[in-house]
Protein backbone atom coordinates (compact mmCIF):
# COMPACT_ATOMS: atom_id res chain seq x y z
CA UNK A 1 0.00 0.00 0.00
CA UNK A 2 1.46 3.49 -0.70
CA UNK A 3 2.19 5.99 1.86
CA UNK A 4 0.23 9.38 0.70
CA UNK A 5 2.47 12.26 0.37
CA UNK A 6 2.48 15.96 1.00
CA UNK A 7 2.71 17.43 -2.50
CA UNK A 8 2.86 21.14 -2.67
CA UNK A 9 2.34 23.04 -6.04
CA UNK A 10 4.30 26.79 -5.65
CA UNK A 11 2.35 29.07 -9.12
CA UNK A 12 2.90 33.03 -9.50
CA UNK A 13 -0.51 33.56 -10.37
CA UNK A 14 -4.39 32.08 -9.33
CA UNK A 15 -4.88 29.60 -12.44
CA UNK A 16 -1.34 28.73 -12.70
CA UNK A 17 -1.63 25.37 -11.49
CA UNK A 18 -5.14 24.51 -12.47
CA UNK A 19 -4.07 25.30 -15.83
CA UNK A 20 -0.70 23.46 -16.32
CA UNK A 21 -1.90 20.42 -13.89
CA UNK A 22 -4.83 20.30 -12.78
CA UNK A 23 -5.85 16.75 -13.71
CA UNK A 24 -2.75 15.90 -12.18
CA UNK A 25 -3.77 17.59 -8.87
CA UNK A 26 -7.10 15.64 -8.74
CA UNK A 27 -5.00 12.48 -9.37
CA UNK A 28 -2.79 13.15 -6.46
CA UNK A 29 -5.74 13.48 -4.13
CA UNK A 30 -7.71 10.48 -5.51
CA UNK A 31 -4.32 8.67 -4.64
CA UNK A 32 -4.96 10.09 -0.93
CA UNK A 33 -2.23 12.62 -0.94
CA UNK A 34 -2.24 15.77 0.52
CA UNK A 35 -2.19 18.57 -1.76
CA UNK A 36 -1.65 21.85 -0.93
CA UNK A 37 -1.06 25.26 -3.48
CA UNK A 38 1.09 28.26 -2.45
CA UNK A 39 0.29 31.21 -4.90
CA UNK A 40 2.48 34.25 -4.81
CA UNK A 41 0.41 36.38 -5.86
CA UNK A 42 -3.28 37.23 -5.62
CA UNK A 43 -3.90 39.42 -8.73
CA UNK A 44 -3.92 43.10 -9.79
CA UNK A 45 -3.21 45.16 -6.22
CA UNK A 46 -4.23 48.53 -9.01
CA UNK A 47 -7.30 46.56 -10.16
CA UNK A 48 -8.55 45.52 -7.36
CA UNK A 49 -9.26 42.14 -8.10
CA UNK A 50 -7.23 40.31 -5.23
CA UNK A 51 -10.41 39.24 -3.65
CA UNK A 52 -12.08 37.75 -6.61
CA UNK A 53 -8.87 35.71 -7.75
CA UNK A 54 -8.79 34.34 -4.53
CA UNK A 55 -12.46 33.49 -4.52
CA UNK A 56 -12.12 31.85 -7.93
CA UNK A 57 -8.71 29.64 -6.60
CA UNK A 58 -10.71 28.65 -3.60
CA UNK A 59 -13.80 27.19 -5.95
CA UNK A 60 -11.65 25.60 -7.72
CA UNK A 61 -9.66 24.16 -4.90
CA UNK A 62 -13.26 22.56 -4.11
CA UNK A 63 -13.34 20.81 -7.27
CA UNK A 64 -10.10 19.38 -7.47
CA UNK A 65 -9.65 18.59 -3.69
CA UNK A 66 -7.12 20.40 -2.87
CA UNK A 67 -6.40 20.73 0.64
CA UNK A 68 -5.17 24.31 1.19
CA UNK A 69 -4.95 27.30 -1.21
CA UNK A 70 -2.39 30.14 0.44
CA UNK A 71 -1.50 33.36 -0.94
CA UNK A 72 1.45 36.00 -0.61
CA UNK A 73 1.46 39.59 -1.41
CA UNK A 74 3.63 39.87 -4.27
CA UNK A 75 2.95 42.58 -6.33
CA UNK A 76 1.53 40.55 -9.99
CA UNK A 77 4.08 41.80 -12.70
CA UNK A 78 6.87 42.86 -9.95
CA UNK A 79 8.48 39.68 -9.24
CA UNK A 80 12.06 40.79 -10.06
CA UNK A 81 11.83 43.03 -8.08
CA UNK A 82 10.70 41.39 -4.72
CA UNK A 83 12.77 38.02 -4.89
CA UNK A 84 13.98 38.67 -1.06
CA UNK A 85 10.28 38.69 0.03
CA UNK A 86 9.46 35.46 -2.07
CA UNK A 87 12.14 34.07 -0.61
CA UNK A 88 11.19 34.42 2.39
CA UNK A 89 7.48 33.26 1.43
CA UNK A 90 8.76 30.38 0.08
CA UNK A 91 10.48 29.14 3.52
CA UNK A 92 7.50 29.78 5.30
CA UNK A 93 5.20 28.19 3.15
CA UNK A 94 7.79 25.18 2.98
CA UNK A 95 7.98 25.27 6.73
CA UNK A 96 3.98 24.70 7.37
CA UNK A 97 3.78 21.68 4.64
CA UNK A 98 7.08 19.66 4.84
CA UNK A 99 6.10 18.62 1.45
CA UNK A 100 7.43 15.31 0.18
CA UNK A 101 6.89 16.66 -3.57
CA UNK A 102 7.16 19.81 -4.87
CA UNK A 103 6.02 21.30 -8.49
CA UNK A 104 6.58 24.73 -9.48
CA UNK A 105 7.15 26.33 -12.57
CA UNK A 106 9.59 25.80 -15.51
CA UNK A 107 12.24 28.66 -15.31
CA UNK A 108 12.30 29.48 -18.84
CA UNK A 109 9.43 31.12 -19.25
CA UNK A 110 8.28 34.22 -21.01
CA UNK A 111 6.83 35.61 -18.25
CA UNK A 112 9.06 36.92 -15.92
CA UNK A 113 6.51 36.11 -12.82
CA UNK A 114 7.11 32.28 -14.00
CA UNK A 115 10.66 32.50 -14.23
CA UNK A 116 11.46 34.10 -10.41
CA UNK A 117 9.18 31.26 -9.29
CA UNK A 118 10.13 28.85 -10.87
CA UNK A 119 14.11 29.89 -10.29
CA UNK A 120 13.17 30.43 -6.19
CA UNK A 121 11.04 27.54 -6.04
CA UNK A 122 13.61 25.41 -7.05
CA UNK A 123 16.37 27.02 -4.56
CA UNK A 124 13.97 26.64 -1.64
CA UNK A 125 12.84 22.64 -2.58
CA UNK A 126 16.30 21.57 -3.52
CA UNK A 127 16.82 21.95 0.24
CA UNK A 128 13.59 21.15 1.90
CA UNK A 129 11.53 18.17 -0.19
CA UNK A 130 12.86 15.25 -1.86
CA UNK A 131 11.01 15.37 -5.20
CA UNK A 132 11.30 18.21 -7.39
CA UNK A 133 9.19 18.68 -10.62
CA UNK A 134 8.39 21.81 -13.21
CA UNK A 135 5.74 21.77 -15.21
CA UNK A 136 5.19 23.48 -18.51
CA UNK A 137 3.24 26.26 -18.10
CA UNK A 138 1.91 27.95 -22.25
CA UNK A 139 4.75 30.27 -21.81
CA UNK A 140 7.57 27.84 -21.13
CA UNK A 141 10.80 27.92 -23.45
CA UNK A 142 13.06 24.92 -24.17
CA UNK A 143 10.99 22.54 -22.64
CA UNK A 144 11.65 19.16 -23.02
CA UNK A 145 9.38 16.92 -21.03
CA UNK A 146 10.80 13.65 -19.31
CA UNK A 147 7.15 12.54 -17.70
CA UNK A 148 3.98 12.89 -19.34
CA UNK A 149 0.68 12.20 -17.15
CA UNK A 150 -2.19 10.22 -19.27
CA UNK A 151 -5.39 11.62 -17.85
CA UNK A 152 -8.82 10.40 -18.47
CA UNK A 153 -12.00 12.09 -19.26
CA UNK A 154 -13.17 12.17 -15.88
CA UNK A 155 -9.71 14.11 -14.66
CA UNK A 156 -10.00 16.17 -17.61
CA UNK A 157 -13.48 17.24 -16.71
CA UNK A 158 -12.14 17.97 -13.32
CA UNK A 159 -9.83 20.05 -15.07
CA UNK A 160 -12.15 21.68 -16.96
CA UNK A 161 -14.94 22.54 -14.37
CA UNK A 162 -12.15 23.92 -12.11
CA UNK A 163 -10.71 25.98 -14.86
CA UNK A 164 -14.37 27.52 -15.42
CA UNK A 165 -13.79 29.06 -11.68
CA UNK A 166 -11.71 31.79 -13.33
CA UNK A 167 -14.71 33.85 -15.23
CA UNK A 168 -12.39 36.99 -14.81
CA UNK A 169 -9.54 35.56 -16.91
CA UNK A 170 -11.32 35.86 -20.24
CA UNK A 171 -8.59 34.36 -22.19
CA UNK A 172 -8.61 31.08 -20.61
CA UNK A 173 -10.34 29.39 -23.83
CA UNK A 174 -11.60 26.04 -23.08
CA UNK A 175 -12.03 24.70 -26.41
CA UNK A 176 -8.02 25.58 -27.37
CA UNK A 177 -6.58 24.48 -23.90
CA UNK A 178 -8.38 21.29 -24.15
CA UNK A 179 -7.58 20.65 -27.42
CA UNK A 180 -3.89 21.36 -26.07
CA UNK A 181 -4.18 18.97 -23.43
CA UNK A 182 -5.01 16.21 -25.67
CA UNK A 183 -2.43 16.57 -28.56
CA UNK A 184 0.88 18.66 -27.69
CA UNK A 185 2.09 15.66 -26.12
CA UNK A 186 2.14 14.07 -29.24
CA UNK A 187 4.82 15.90 -30.14
CA UNK A 188 7.41 14.02 -28.07
CA UNK A 189 5.50 10.66 -27.69
CA UNK A 190 5.86 8.18 -30.84
CA UNK A 191 2.74 7.22 -32.35
CA UNK A 192 3.80 3.75 -31.49
CA UNK A 193 3.79 4.03 -28.20
CA UNK A 194 0.81 6.01 -27.88
CA UNK A 195 -1.07 3.11 -29.92
CA UNK A 196 -0.17 1.40 -26.94
CA UNK A 197 -1.89 3.75 -24.10
CA UNK A 198 -4.66 2.10 -22.03
CA UNK A 199 -8.26 2.41 -23.49
CA UNK A 200 -9.69 5.94 -21.87
CA UNK A 201 -6.31 7.52 -21.62
CA UNK A 202 -7.49 11.33 -22.56
CA UNK A 203 -4.78 13.87 -23.11
CA UNK A 204 -1.90 14.44 -21.35
CA UNK A 205 -0.21 17.42 -18.90
CA UNK A 206 3.72 17.19 -19.29
CA UNK A 207 6.27 17.63 -16.49
CA UNK A 208 10.13 16.98 -16.20
CA UNK A 209 11.59 15.90 -13.42
CA UNK A 210 15.03 18.30 -11.53
CA UNK A 211 15.23 15.55 -8.99
CA UNK A 212 13.47 12.31 -7.65
CA UNK A 213 14.65 10.34 -4.57
CA UNK A 214 13.23 6.54 -4.34
CA UNK A 215 14.29 4.25 -1.76
CA UNK A 216 14.56 0.62 -1.24
CA UNK A 217 11.89 -1.35 0.08
CA UNK A 218 11.99 -1.96 3.67
CA UNK A 219 12.01 -5.74 3.03
CA UNK A 220 15.34 -5.29 1.39
CA UNK A 221 17.02 -2.76 3.79
CA UNK A 222 15.78 -5.31 6.41
CA UNK A 223 18.23 -8.30 4.62
CA UNK A 224 20.98 -6.11 4.27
Amino acid sequence: MTTPRSVLVVVAHPDDAELAMGMRIRDHVLAGDRVRVHCLSAGRADKGDGAARRDECLAAAKILGIGGYTFSPIPDTRFTDHRGAINAALFDAFATERPDVVYTHYPDDQHLDHTVTGEEATTVALREAADLIHFRSPYSRNFEPNLHFVGTPDLLEAKQAALSCFASQQQLDMEVFSGLTALAYRQHVHHRVVERFPDGAHGAEMFRTARQIIHAAWQTIARL
